[in-house]
């Protein structure tokens, strides 16, 4: 599946956010890339501000245009704010909840483990990173990969009460989906009513 795999600083720096995590080149070169990045540019459009805003929501968690529309659609036909069940979706896809779950550094990092089935849903190898964790699952690390460093290393001091919706076993190396996240818990700098705009719009 196509992804983007070129410079994250570059993406990060379009947004100036740090969306993939800390940023050394962010924090020197706070500005957009391209030539004229560090001049003065002409003010964005209402529907640039909007479409930016998606981009910026796909980018952090690595979502690519057809899944993304098909979560803002699925979305839009359930109860309650579109733009809130949105980000639910995306933070209950398993690579973002292994990712909140400390297993992995970064979003990527988590797909990664499990396109290579390290990881397992309810004792289960689950390897497909979309999969749609549900509320009282326990995703864990599989038994022949809780040696792995990549995963002791991402473990090591990682304060899991700061995501009040999941809870982690240190010793079974394992965390259940409480409930879905509210948004005022959810972390990320999105807009999402935004989004919801633009896609009104089309």
């Amino acid at each position: 599946m196509a992804r983007y795999i070129g410079p994250k600083s570059r993406i990060a720096r379009r947004f100036g956010e740090a969306i993939f995590g800390p940023d050394k080149v962010l924090s020197k070169r706070n500005f957009p890339p391209g030539q004229h990045g560090n001049s003065r540019r002409r003010k964005t459009s209402e529907y640039g501000v909007m479409l930016a805003e998606k981009q910026k929501a796909k980018y952090t968690y690595g979502v690519l245009e057809k899944q993304f529309r098909n979560l803002f659609e699925k979305a839009a036909r359930s109860n309650g704010i579109t733009g809130e069940i949105l980000l639910q979706s995306l933070e209950c896809r398993l690579d973002n909840v292994v990712y909140r779950l400390g297993i992995a550094p970064t979003r990527a990092a988590a797909r990664q483990l499990v396109n290579h089935k390290h990881i397992t849903v309810n004792g289960q190898v689950v390897s497909i990173a979309s999969y749609s964790v549900k509320p009282g699952q326990i995703v864990g690390v599989r038994e022949r990969s809780k040696s792995l460093e990549v995963i002791a290393d991402a473990l090591a001091g990682f304060n899991h009460s700061k995501y009040p919706w999941i809870e982690w076993d240190e010793s079974q190396k394992a965390g259940k989906l409480l409930h879905k996240p509210e948004r005022a818990d959810i972390p990320e700098n999105i807009k999402e009513q935004l989004i919801v705009e633009l896609y009104s719009k089309n």
